[in-house]
């Protein structure tokens, strides 16, 4: 449950602070107030989109933080499969190491104005990934156009699925559904081009054969360019090293005498005067080092063969390697690496297609196989699906008939997908068909809903489905925005009586424009929006006692001072919501 949120220089909002209680809260205002910036707000905070159009004017950052009170009863696994994910918020905060304090979490989130965010679990920052999926298991928000998704139909199975409680069960058969689609067309490649495959066998044997009597060596280029490097410049290297020698030698002339020179004199000097003793020792330094550099260039000196053979060898050999390249690497100057890739590359195709091998053989039988265990999987999905479809179309014709829906038949359409005898079809979610069926009027046959249904309709149906999933998905928090889209008088008195109800085990906001929903609710909280100079600002706050009356009668009239609205406001609020 959002036990409080706290927003700032998010949009319009410069900065509020909010407290919530369980229960039905309205969120209520002008229009163009700016009811949705709250909402939006609290999606930001739950890992929503980041713009950098959200910071409010002349600001460099935009926060949103909130505290949530979670369900500590929830059943915790205390080994989780590193295929599995967590199936509520206790699960995904032992995986992540967060404790909880006082059974509660807090959730941050800022945005910057060089369009950077950051986010927050307590103490703990999270990826934007992280925050959406363990707020999913804390928030449903239903966006004011999310009703709009009824009219896809390939969001259809999904609903069913999560009703039958088998949403985990269809992404396993969409797994193995996909290493059958792989396995098949590798099938498919042996059997469509066998000459080819021959031909790429017999270039592959080549190329392992020719790689392998190199006889390579990691990194083997690189060391023979340098050492062809040397060997082709050893004169100028002699050359060079011996100017070296003469001028480091000990003569008087030579780099070694004349350092002697100087550390004979600089100790005579420092023992006359003993401030100089670091720079005496800096000279003995010096001495030592340019020795055994003097002795390093000598020794190297002596060492220096000329050996044309060598050179030979080596070019040959640079050679080899350059034709390897040129037929197994991208390009003459790629990393010897390539060319290993390449023949280890040559070996797996020689395994799986040289002479003896059954991999072919091996394929087909596991293609069997595979087919065999989707198509039962697809079976156990088809037969939850249909069970359930019975179960959620009376629960959906139900509810409808409590908002205003009397005499409408929902119906949950399942066909099979279209197969052979040699052949059962299967799909990447199993073998059917799935579709949302509604009969407006009784004796009428149902119809696709996408096809018949208006908006005011198609939201009292996605209401229902809310309404049935909340029993069982453990989000606490419901959030409508608009859900009152083309409705009004009695029915809108049903969707108000209909949300308190199920705000009795639940957390429960609702933008609305209606009254008739207001006027149900446990909490409202109106924004207005005010105008100070050149600055426009959205202010949030909630509503009690005669400052309700007076909002519940803008709401009714558009008129929140005559007496008689704000009688028939007083009246309604006293009716429907306990006076509140």
């Amino acid at each position: 449950m959002l036990e409080d949120l706290t927003i700032k220089d998010f949009a319009l909002i410069d900065s509020d602070y909010l407290e919530f209680t369980k229960g039905f809260t309205v969120l209520s205002g002008e229009t163009g107030a700016g009811k949705s910036i709250l909402i939006g707000a609290l999606s930001f905070l739950l890992g929503g989109k980041a713009e950098v159009s959200q910071i409010r004017a002349g600001k460099k950052e935009a926060s949103v933080s909130g505290t949530f009170l979670l369900n500590m009863q929830l059943p915790v696994r205390s080994e989780i499969p590193e295929d599995d994910d967590p199936r509520n918020a206790l699960e995904w905060l032992n995986i992540h190491g967060i404790e909880p304090e006082n059974s509660r979490v807090l959730l941050r989130r800022i945005i910057r104005d060089t369009g950077k965010t950051a986010a927050w679990i307590d103490d703990t920052p999270v990826t934007r990934a992280d925050l959406a999926q363990f707020s999913s298991f804390l928030v449903d928000i239903h966006g004011q156009h999310e009703h709009q998704s009824l009219m896809k139909v390939s969001e259809h199975r999904k609903y069913l699925d999560a009703r039958a409680g088998i949403t985990t069960d269809v992404d396993a058969f969409t797994k193995k559904y996909a290493e059958l689609v792989q396995k098949r067309k590798l099938l498919a490649q042996y059997n469509l081009s066998d000459g080819e495959r021959m031909r790429k066998l017999d270039m592959m044997s080549f190329a392992v054969k020719e790689i392998s009597e190199a006889k390579l060596k990691q990194n083997e280029d690189t060391e023979l360019e340098e050492e062809q490097a040397r060997l082709a410049s050893y004169e100028k290297i002699y050359s060079d090293i011996d100017s070296i020698d003469q001028m480091l030698s000990s003569d008087d002339n030579g780099v070694i005498g004349l350092l002697k020179k100087i550390r004979r004199d600089s100790s005579h000097v420092t023992e006359l005067d003993k401030s100089l003793s670091k720079l005496d020792e800096r000279v003995e330094s010096a001495f030592y080092e340019l020795s055994d550099i003097a002795d390093e260039f000598s020794s190297y000196k002596g060492k220096l063969v000329y050996d044309p053979n060598r050179l030979q060898t080596v070019e040959d050999r640079l050679s080899l390697i350059y034709n390897l390249k040129k037929k197994y690497a991208s390009s003459v100057n790629a990393p010897l690496s390539e060319v290993f890739s390449y023949f280890e590359e040559a070996q797996r195709y020689i395994e799986e297609n040289g002479e003896g091998n059954n991999r072919k053989e091996i394929l087909t039988a596991e293609i069997k196989a595979l087919e065999k265990e989707v198509l039962t999987q697809a079976e156990k999905l088809s037969q939850a699906r249909k069970a359930t479809a019975q179960t959620l179309n009376s629960e959906v014709d139900s509810i409808l008939a409590k908002l205003g829906m009397k005499g409408t038949t929902f119906a949950v359409q399942i066909n099979q997908k279209a197969g052979t005898e040699v052949e059962q079809l299967c799909g990447p979610y199993g073998k059917d068909d799935i579709e949302f069926m509604i009969s407006a009027n009784p004796g009428n046959p149902p119809l696709p809903l996408a096809k018949i249904a208006s908006g005011g309709e198609l939201s009292r149906v996605m209401l229902a489905l809310k309404t049935i999933f909340a029993r069982t998905d453990g989000v606490e928090t419901l959030i409508f925005d608009e859900i009152d889209t083309g409705i009004g008088g009695e029915v809108a008195v049903a969707v108000g009586a209909h949300i308190k109800n199920l705000a009795k085990n639940r957390q429960i906001f609702c933008i609305t424009h209606l009254a008739s929903i207001a006027v149900y609710a446990d909490n409202q909280i109106k924004i207005e929006k005010s105008v100070s100079g050149e600055i426009t600002s959205s202010n949030v706050y909630p509503v009690e006692g005669e400052a309700r009356v007076a909002e519940i009668a803008r709401m009714l009239s558009g008129d929140s001072d005559t007496a008689q609205s704000l009688e028939h406001a007083r009246s309604l609020l006293q009716k429907f919501s306990g006076g509140n």
